[in-house]
């Protein structure tokens, strides 16, 4: 039992790196102030792949690192600030997206279809925090904020919900064979 505790703990640690290393995939908007970033991605990866619990273990530790000053945020960003700067609603938004996406997947079964309703579904859920959060604290009227923080990112999310439900239910597989991941909706 611990040592199965160790390996998702060494798990989650990993997941927090591969989110602050997808983090550095950034694309600037000229006409936003969110860029568009592989961070989504590795989020639907950790949820997918680690479920709910270790999954936002992976996530609240990525977030912690950047918090305390490790350029772990898209683009080498760091710090408290970012946390509640104008982007910060997206960062936050990952808890209940991650919690939300394995949820889905932890009570259906582990497959790419139901993967990718789960991610699709979690990526709404980061665009509403986000949209909201920047419309508040950019002080920008509704229709600003869904043009800036929503609208420009629906399609690319969709497309990274695919990857990460293919890509997570492949891995999530390989390595609850290879017993480095304990899954009990994960059949080997």
């Amino acid at each position: 039992m611990q040592q199965e505790r160790l390996k998702m703990l060494i798990n989650s640690a990993l997941f927090a790196a591969i989110i602050g290393i997808l983090s550095q995939i950034s694309i600037p908007l000229p006409f936003s102030p969110v860029p568009i970033t592989g961070q989504t991605l590795a989020i639907g990866l950790a949820a997918t792949i680690l479920g709910k619990k270790y999954g936002t273990i992976s996530l609240l530790l990525y977030l912690a690192l950047g918090a305390i000053g490790i350029p772990v945020f898209a683009g080498g960003a760091a710090g408290f600030g970012v946390l509640v700067g104008s982007t910060g609603g997206y960062l936050i938004g990952f808890i209940p997206t991650i919690f939300i996406i394995a949820y889905y997947i932890e009570k259906t079964k582990f497959t790419v279809l139901n993967a990718m309703i789960a991610n699709t579904i979690g990526m709404f859920v980061t665009l509403i925090f986000g949209t909201v959060w920047l419309k508040i604290a950019a002080s920008l009227s509704w229709h600003d904020a869904m043009a800036f923080g929503f609208y420009p990112f629906i399609i690319l999310g969709l497309v990274k919900a695919y990857v990460a439900s293919a890509l997570g239910v492949i891995i999530g597989k390989r390595l609850a064979k290879a017993n480095l991941l304990k899954r009990d909706e994960i059949s080997a």
